[in-house]
């Protein structure tokens, strides 16, 4: 590996910057319901009142990635315009109105007569985050992070430099007038700083990394700390020979086109062989009118599809307006190529047959599995989180979109009242072990 990206001790000024952090954390973890929500809705305001400003830092850091060649998906995702920035905005405001993720009950036992057990919801501390390209996801992160308690260090790509500079410094001004310590966020702006990072264990509680499967897998390689996130979106569509057509095509060109940069976008459309002529010869133009580019097996290009896909493009994540298709001869079929080839993400199948949809509902082992809707729902903002720190595919939890109940741990509290243990090791006191009201 280029030296440039070895992992290295951070300087003592980055522990410096990520103690601080994590001092202002746990006051961040004592303040009420009230002051956190405060401050969310004040941030969301500072956002507003500084939108130009953000909005010009954007298009000077698209600028520049104009000329450095980025990718159309890493272009696509970089981009922050006046409606993103406002569709950010309201998220944040409806992390704010979300019920609060702190000190929920789980757990209430009674273990004895006077010696009661409770577990109770906690922040998990300091989150470290790193993501590629989308400065909406630090306005994401940061509202996340402050309304479940937690301190928040944040490295974004370079390509992102100016807009992430820009809404980290919005949102400290915001933060300066509330309850709760702008020193509770910190941007990390070099490569050295994001690679030092991964050894802050003890500092820092988890590492969330957003971006290309070498990032995450290069992150999940070169740290002690917990990662939460996902290495691919290799997503699929399966039109069911029950399918209503009309709906599967609508469904598809949704799933594909609606935002093909994203990570719950599909790559692959399987289709069922019996309806396979009728379906393909609608959705072709269509998807080529939309100016995806398809790449089919031997029977998918029999139907019409007019170049062939290789062995390489099943796992292939594009993230754009490219569709691997595959005409299979059933269900079974489906979940095998899925099973194959899926990153445990995001998989729906399109079917009036509920038989068939409770099957592939119950076998295909991904993070979001969905019955006659498009891909694209797999959204935190769109499942009420209000916004995700990212998804993770993960199989223990938390699994899927991330956001507040997957930010917060849980402490178990023991009330007791001169309770010790050897009264009950030699039988003079007896365990009752009943629950209590929550």
């Amino acid at each position: 590996m280029n030296k440039s990206f070895e992992v290295s001790e951070p300087s003592e000024d980055l522990v410096q910057r990520a103690n601080t952090v994590r001092l202002a954390s746990k006051a961040l973890g004592q303040i009420n319901n009230a002051e956190r929500c405060s401050a969310l809705m004040t941030m969301a305001d500072s956002l507003a009142s500084h939108a130009q400003d953000i909005v010009t830092a954007n298009r000077e850091d698209l600028e520049r990635s104009a000329s450095e060649g980025l990718s159309k998906a890493l272009v696509a995702r970089l981009k922050l315009d006046e409606a993103k920035l406002e569709e950010a905005i309201k998220g944040i405001q409806k992390v704010a109105f979300l019920p609060d993720p702190l000190g929920i009950r789980q757990l209430h036992r009674e273990l004895a007569d006077g010696l009661s057990l409770e577990r109770v919801t906690v922040p998990l501390g300091v989150l470290g985050v790193i993501f590629e390209a989308r400065p909406d996801a630090l306005i994401q992160i940061a509202s996340l992070a402050i309304r479940s308690g937690n301190g928040a260090i944040l490295k974004g790509g370079s390509e992102a430099r100016c807009t992430n500079e820009s809404i980290m410094s919005v949102l400290k001004h915001g933060l300066s007038s509330t309850k709760v310590s702008s020193k509770s966020l910190d941007l990390l702006t070099t490569r050295q700083e994001s690679l030092s990072l991964l050894r802050l264990d003890g500092l820092v509680d988890l590492i969330i990394p957003r971006g290309s499967n070498a990032l995450v897998r290069f992150i999940q390689d070169n740290t002690r700390i917990p990662v939460l996130g996902h290495a691919d979106g290799v997503c699929h569509l399966y039109i069911d020979s029950a399918a209503d057509l009309a709906q599967a095509l609508s469904i598809s060109i949704d799933s594909k086109t609606q935002y093909s940069a994203a990570c719950n976008a599909i790559e692959t459309l399987l289709v069922h062989e019996e309806i396979a002529s009728e379906f393909l010869a609608k959705a072709i133009p269509t998807f080529q009118q939309r100016g995806v580019k398809l790449l089919g097996d031997e029977k998918s290009q029999a139907f019409g599809i007019p170049d062939a896909a290789s062995d390489s493009d099943w796992a292939q994540e594009y993230l754009d307006l490219i569709l691997s298709v595959k005409v299979v001869s059933s269900l079974e079929e489906a979940l095998h190529h899925i099973n194959l080839y899926g990153s445990r993400h995001t998989e729906a199948i399109v079917t009036k047959n509920k038989e068939r949809a409770d099957k592939f509902l119950n076998a295909v082992d991904s993070s979001g599995v969905f019955h006659n809707c498009s891909t694209r729902f797999a959204d935190g903002f769109r499942y009420g989180f209000g916004a995700e720190v990212g998804i993770s595919t993960q199989t223990l939890p938390p699994r899927g979109p991330v956001g507040l109940e997957g930010l917060v741990t849980y402490r178990y509290r023991l009330h007791g009242d001169g309770h010790i243990a050897a009264d009950f090791a030699s039988g003079e006191r007896n365990f009752t072990h009943k629950d209590l009201p929550i």
